[in-house]
């Protein structure tokens, strides 16, 4: 059975029946941003949109009403700013338009949100507006973030010294299952890591580090080929 998830699909009259019966209404976070030479800056928002609606249609299987939102396709992007292409939107910004969305979704009688997010930039954010849309509007929020949510079942596909996180086999085989045609194949390569010292965590005191200046191409992985996704 087709099931329709999709909120923004729906009538106002469709929708409002909709949010009140819901269990869970989903709203996918993702991002504009480089993601290597071969993937499109879309990549964190072409996962949010596909992953999030197969959630709900599984769910719904059962037993659980889960609508979807449209994806929010911008995120807090600036460690990646020195790639062509990156949007990155303000923390402040960004809190406020996710409030925004919980408190109209509160307003029509929703009970729980889920902060589905897809882009390691929004977790901060992410955080502060959750606890503001569940104490001033009263409506049960959550955030899942979808790579700790899978990290077991990557790296029991990978090699236990793997290095991975962004533009690697993970990402490049979700763009290949739904957007194929997206990909730009020739360019699959294994990215050049500037300095390794970045990645190992609390080398750095600094809040963050721009990408440029982990990986020469803007990706992140150490088994970058076709032959892995």
């Amino acid at each position: 059975m087709v099931r329709k998830v999709l909120l923004g699909e729906l009538t106002w009259e469709e929708a409002g029946e909709a949010i009140r019966s819901s269990d869970f209404i989903v709203l996918p976070l993702g991002s504009m941003e480089q993601h290597g030479l071969h993937l499109p800056l879309l990549t964190d928002s072409i996962r949010a949109e596909n992953l999030a609606r197969l959630v709900a249609e599984r769910a719904w299987d059962n037993g659980l009403k889960v609508y979807v939102l449209p994806t929010l396709p911008y995120g807090v992007s600036e460690h990646h700013m020195r790639f062509p292409g990156t949007v990155s939107i303000e923390p402040e910004t960004y809190i406020s338009f996710i409030e925004s969305i919980g408190k109209s979704l509160a307003r029509h009688g929703a009970r729980r949100l889920i902060l589905m997010n897809f882009h390691g930039g929004n977790l901060a954010p992410l955080q502060v507006a959750a606890a503001i849309v569940r104490s001033r509007y009263g409506l049960k929020t959550y955030i899942i973030g979808w790579t700790e949510f899978a990290r077991k079942y990557i790296e029991e596909t990978l090699k236990p010294e793997a290095t991975w996180g962004h533009a690697c086999e993970h990402e490049t085989s979700m763009v290949m299952l739904f957007r194929p045609d997206l990909v730009r194949e020739s360019k699959i390569r294994k990215p050049t890591i500037i300095d390794y010292r970045i990645l190992i965590e609390g080398a750095s005191p600094r809040t963050f580090n721009y990408f440029d200046e982990i990986t020469d191409a803007g990706g992140l992985g150490d088994r970058l080929s076709l032959d892995a996704c």
